[in-house]
């Protein structure tokens, strides 16, 4: 062998980078986990279709995607890179190279061109091949090997050598050794043949107006049909992707959606689309879903979107029929696809459908009102100024009453329920009398679709002219405009998309083609089915009605929450009422006490009780600092309108509380309720809250000053009142919660390679950690209810391992393991933390997290300010309600209630029943709780149960 010439001996240093080609999604994503299974991570990722991913000159033109692989080593200069480039066949060939590995007597070295690594860890690659059951051929011998060779996906033939170059000799002759292992999991999907059974594809979809949550629906029904067995498939541009067909339908992954939780708007797009409302642009429709193999499509839009869609699913066999008739499709394509399954999710900021309480989004675009609502709030204040707000909402009036009723504002106009004629005048009575109490800030919310009895339009400058005219209020205008469309989710939102989308695939599965189409709606807190033309109908009707002025009809249209919204909102800001006041001798002295640790809406609360019991002409007061206040300084407060009107938007407790219970001193707190007379009691908190009324209502035989109707509010962060699936607090924790995970996660996935172990409150019930789980995507989470144990960790640090080993270097690749923290006495947030660091091996990082109090305080979230003003003002209802004699109150304990939200109503349920059947008093929670069944969801969701089709799964927890 001759020596190379001197001035070639430095011309080549190395192997730069080695690149494959995929031409579809598939094939891309089963390469990318063939090198990862290998020992591979991504260092770089490049995907055209992510705005926020920068394209280099390094990436081909062609590439759709680029994710550049490469292997864990000591120095940069021993690094390979192995660039995986996804590139569509309209770039070039979509062909695969030629496999001959199922000709097991051939040498496949001999057969294809090959790329080869040297390594000393044969041993290794060996095993990692063995446990994905991928096809291998090993040189010389199995037990003493030099060679060890198998294909990418793509057909790539892939060595593995201990000789560091070809030139190098080695021991050991002798024919090559067979190790083929069948089924792997790593080749593209087979079509189906004949008789075998297909995978059921599903097609998602966003559509019509963008709404904050339905990335979050998109993810769930990706994850959830995957988990289930099926095929997903997103549809990009609404409507108008369902017609282009192509590029504009793409199967997604298990890794696609991931970190869609946070992200704002719809990431699979959204577009009008006329073709679609013709024929043609329907047959072009069916014909690609055919094409991709798609009977069954979600849709995540408004009402006009799902009856675009119930229209398409009614002419789907016609459609079929033409397609087959003018050749552009075959019987043998459209066999097996004669019927057309939807369902409807509702996304609209306008909570504008019928049959549902809540739709994606609307929650969160009040959220920015709100926010906006308050900081105007500060300088009206200020300047003693008057602003005129104006909202969205063309025909529906929720946002502009909602708003009203989170941020006490003086006055509010919805398209449903005109003012009166001369309304003008009516207006600037009610804020004469405001101002005359001493309100120095006036804030009018007008609904942009806001009109008064004869149909005219009521413009946010009309009532700005007639402020300045009538009562020469300094007053601005202020449009909030398309802001109330933007930012990330709320808790509230992301949690309903998911289960939305959830119950969505679920719907698909069980439809048959006698069913009518159903959209999935909310009632209270429970997830249901309705038939989604007959919402739609309802959903029109109101429009209907109020074009011809039937706006009694209207509100009827509205779900009851809505008008008992409106009623609520009126009492608490129309103070002199007449028809509002109950008569002399039936009006009565309310007090409010509350009792635990803070929680958001305490203030709301007290604020429309306080103003509910004024309206009616009773007299609110409060019991200052709990029960040891009273005890110990006299505390009780009459309170007045002016003292309680800002409430509405200020956390903590303005009265005080605290955790005494009153049988630390029970003869005292019944002396003070004797020296004031007090005929009810209100009391809100949380499990103290609980507790106390369960002492005075046994009290009551001893004590005749109890013997008045007595009513808890449960306000707590842990929400572990008996009684209740919701309490005031809660749903502000949550929020608090998840603006934080989202920061840490932020912080994790631009390391890369971090996991943050957080600890959250909660006391001995999980209900705080597996909703915030649910709603930033955590991939474990810790509870008190099910504990910790050593198999459970193990389990989930071999999850966390494969996790990084699937997606290290990709965006949005920081990970979360929410731990309540009671959940073990043992296994503490900074052990577990620990355990992963150690059992990491320095291929990725650990750090613990504590929010702590952060999870009590700030602004209460709107959904537990209006919350806090509906359940306050019923409670005070049921203690009007319950006004009898001593005797008589003495003999029937319902008197002594619970309220609470329960599957799709509101209850009050008396303390005793409560105790007997559903409190827990060593662990301080109900005996049965309604989230235990989402955590199957949050690990199915979360890939903690396994993910099909990956390489391992993890052990069912």
């Amino acid at each position: 062998m001759s020596a190379p010439p001197p001035e070639l001996e430095n011309l080549y240093n190395g192997v730069s980078f080695i690149s494959v080609i995929a031409p579809m999604e598939t094939l891309f994503q089963s390469t990318l986990d063939f090198y990862k299974a290998l020992g591979f991570y991504e260092a770089v990722v490049y995907d055209r279709a992510d705005s926020h991913s920068k394209r280099e000159d390094d990436h081909a033109l062609t590439s759709e995607k680029e994710i550049w692989l490469q292997n864990p080593a000591p120095t940069p200069e021993q690094s390979i890179t192995v660039k995986v480039r996804l590139v569509h066949r309209k770039f070039g060939s979509s062909a695969v190279s030629p496999s001959p590995k199922d000709n097991k007597n051939e040498d496949w070295r001999g057969a294809v061109q090959s790329i080869a690594f040297y390594t000393t860890e044969l041993s290794e690659i060996i095993s990692r091949l063995d446990a994905r059951k991928i096809d291998c051929q090993v040189y010389p011998e199995y037990d003493q090997p030099i060679e060890v060779y198998a294909h990418d996906p793509l057909g790539t033939l892939v060595g593995f050598t201990s000789k560091r170059n070809a030139a190098a000799r080695t021991a050991g002759t002798g024919a090559f050794s067979r190790r083929l292992i069948i089924n792997s999991p790593s080749k593209p999907e087979i079509p189906s043949s004949p008789g075998h059974q297909k995978k059921k594809k599903i097609g998602v979809m966003t559509s019509g107006g963008d709404a904050p949550g339905m990335n979050a629906a998109v993810r769930a029904v990706v994850r959830m049909s995957i988990a289930k067995g099926c095929v997903p498939y997103a549809i990009y541009e609404g409507y108008e992707g369902l017609v282009q067909g192509g590029d504009l339908i793409q199967e997604k992954t298990w890794e696609d959606v991931r970190g869609w939780l946070s992200e704002g708007g719809t990431l699979i797009g959204t577009a009008r689309c006329a073709s679609f409302r013709e024929r043609p642009g329907r047959l072009r429709a069916a014909k690609n879903l055919i094409l991709k193999g798609i009977d069954a499509l979600i849709i995540c839009g408004g009402d006009g979107s799902l009856t675009g869609a119930d229209i398409f699913r009614s002419e789907w066999k016609g459609l079929l029929d033409e397609l087959v008739a003018t050749g552009d499709l075959t019987k043998e394509q459209v066999t097996g696809h004669e019927h057309l399954n939807i369902v409807g999710l509702v996304g609209s900021i306008d909570n504008d459908m019928s049959s549902t309480d809540a739709t994606i989004g609307a929650y969160s675009s009040l959220t920015r009102i709100c926010q906006a609502v308050d900081f105007i709030d500060a300088t009206a204040y200020s300047h003693s100024r008057a602003f005129v707000i104006e909202v969205m909402g063309r025909h529906c009036g929720w946002l502009a009453l909602m708003a009203g009723v989170a941020t006490g504002a003086d006055f509010v106009f919805i398209p449903e329920k005109p003012p009166v004629d001369g309304w003008e005048d009516e207006m600037c009575a009610i804020i004469r009398k405001h101002r005359t109490m001493g309100k120095r800030k006036t804030i009018v919310i007008v609904a942009e679709g806001a009109i008064d009895r004869n149909l005219n339009p009521v413009s946010a400058s009309y009532v700005k002219d007639v402020l300045v005219q009538k009562l020469r209020l300094d007053t601005r205008i202020t449009t909030l405009g398309h802001v109330q469309r933007g930012g990330t989710a709320c808790a509230y939102d992301r949690m309903l998309a998911t289960l939305q989308g959830v119950e969505a695939v679920q719907a698909v599965l069980d439809s048959t083609p006698e069913t009518p189409s159903p959209m999935i709606a909310i009632t209270e807190n429970k997830i249901t089915r309705k038939p989604l033309m007959e919402a739609v109908k309802l959903t029109q009707a109101v429009a209907t009605a109020i074009k011809k002025k039937d706006f009694e009809t209207a509100m009827a249209l509205r779900d009851a929450e809505f008008e008992e919204y409106y009623r609520a909102y009126m009492a608490t800001t129309k103070l002199d009422d007449p028809l509002q006041k109950v008569q002399g001798d039936k009006r009565m002295k309310i007090a409010i006490i509350h009792l635990g640790a803070p929680a958001g809406g305490m203030n709301a609360a007290t604020r429309a009780a306080a103003t509910y019991c004024l309206s009616r002409g009773h007299r609110p007061f409060s019991i200052g600092n709990g029960f040891p206040g009273l005890c110990r300084h006299d505390s009780v407060r009459e309170l007045t309108w002016l003292q309680v009107e800002s409430w509405a938007i200020r956390g903590g407790s303005e009265i005080g509380t605290n955790r005494s219970l009153p049988s630390d001193d029970m003869g005292m707190v019944a002396w003070y309720f004797q020296k004031y007379r007090f005929d009810g009691l209100l009391i809100i908190g949380g499990f103290e809250a609980f507790h106390a009324l369960s002492e005075l209502q046994k009290a009551r035989e001893s004590y005749p000053a109890f013997r008045i109707p007595m009513v808890c509010l449960p306000a707590t962060i842990s929400n572990n009142v008996p009684g209740t699936e919701y309490s005031l607090g809660s749903d502000t924790c949550l929020n608090a919660l998840i603006d934080y995970c989202d920061a840490i996660k932020q912080s994790a996935s631009a390391s890369r390679r971090r996991v943050f172990v957080v600890e959250v409150q909660g006391g001995r019930s999980g209900y705080v950690a597996t909703m915030a789980g649910l709603s930033v995507g955590a991939l474990a989470v810790y509870t008190p209810e099910e504990g910790i144990n050593l198999k459970m960790l193990e389990s989930d640090i071999d999850h966390l391992k494969e996790s990084f080993a699937n997606d290290q270097g990709m965006n949005r690749a920081g990970k979360l393991i929410l731990r309540n923290e009671k959940s073990s006495k043992t296994y503490t947030t900074e052990l577990i933390a620990n355990m992963i660091h150690e059992e990491a091996k320095g291929r990725f990082e650990s750090r613990t997290s504590v929010p702590g109090h952060v999870q009590q305080g700030g602004t209460p979230t709107p959904m537990d300010r209006v919350r806090a003003v509906r359940l306050a003002i019923r409670c005070v209802q049921f203690l009007e309600d319950n006004v009898r004699t001593p005797k008589e109150i003495l003999a029937d304990p319902s008197t002594a209630s619970v309220i609470g939200i329960k599957g799709a109503a509101v209850i009050f349920s008396p303390i005793p029943t409560l105790e007997k059947e559903d409190t827990d008093w060593k662990d301080r929670r109900p005996k049965s709780a309604f989230w235990l069944e989402l955590t199957d969801i949050a690990d199915t969701l979360s890939g903690r149960k396994g993910i099909p089709g990956s390489s391992t799964l993890t052990a069912n927890l």
